[in-house]
């Protein structure tokens, strides 16, 4: 299927590892033009050198989302590269890490970063970019979620809450672009392969006494936490549901969360 991305203008922030390099590779070679983003400039650019050898059409602008400055200059940027943006995937994000991050170990300071670093981040953008997307008549925007913003663990409890509220942003923003022709998705993510599930891996199995033994981490992980799929997820699975929601195949699907997460949530939305 033609999903009619040809020369649309992408930016996907986070592209610089994992689902955001997947979604970014994918994007690319449906023939949209991509803004690879990154806050490390040589990984970045590394991702964004990897799709052009592939003939993807792409530059590197990097930045920190998590301020209004950083937020500001990566939004310029983005829209210079290609004369401006159709096409949003806020992916950009995570937890916090290093640290026990439970419902009474999380820290004010643990909340506040993650929602600029989650929620706010995407906001920024939004504000930047979709006002032109309107003038134009069409865009997508693609807020990447969690599995956990709406089956929550007592784990993460500042992750999944700054999740959780992006779910909510994207149904509001959904409204308020009414028949704008700019229709706001998001897409929540269960466990997926990436470098941070592997580290998680070994360490859950260094902990139960297994080793180095994370084929059996994985299988013990996907059977305990209520999957209805036998395997992990890979980053394609991710992107697959992305190019869907940012073509102009999905006109007709606003507002919406995708959950792509093997079976994981219990819901029927």
């Amino acid at each position: 299927m033609d999903l009619g991305l040809e020369d649309k203008r992408v930016l996907v922030t986070g592209s610089s590892s994992g689902i955001g390099v997947a979604i970014a590779d994918m994007l690319a070679a449906e023939g949209a033009s991509v803004i690879v983003h990154g806050r490390n400039v040589e990984r970045t650019e590394a991702v964004a050198r990897q799709i052009a050898q592939r003939g993807g059409k792409t530059v590197a602008v990097c930045g920190d989302l998590s301020t209004d400055d950083g937020a500001a200059a990566v939004a310029q940027a983005a829209a210079s590269a290609f004369g401006g943006i159709d096409i949003l995937v806020n992916n950009a994000g995570g937890a916090v890490e290093g640290k026990d991050r439970s419902w009474f170990k999380a820290t004010l300071d643990d909340f506040r970063q993650s929602y600029d670093r989650n929620l706010l981040a995407a906001v920024r953008l939004i504000h930047a970019v979709v006002p032109a997307m309107k003038e134009r008549g069409w865009g997508r925007i693609i807020n990447i979620s969690t599995a956990a913003a709406h089956t929550p663990t007592s784990a993460q409890a500042e992750y999944g809450t700054a999740k959780a509220a992006m779910l909510n942003m994207t149904l509001g923003l959904s409204k308020a672009l009414k028949q704008s022709g700019v229709t706001c998705n998001a897409v929540s993510p269960g466990m997926v392969r990436t470098e941070g599930l592997t580290r998680f891996l070994a360490s859950f199995a260094e902990k139960r006494g297994w080793g180095d033994d994370i084929a059996r981490a994985e299988e013990y992980i996907v059977n305990a936490n209520g999957q209805t799929s036998k395997r992990v997820g890979e980053v394609e699975d991710i992107a697959y549901a992305v190019a869907f929601l940012a073509s102009p195949r999905a006109d007709f699907m606003n507002g919406t969360n995708l959950h792509v997460d093997g079976g994981t949530s219990p819901s029927m939305h």
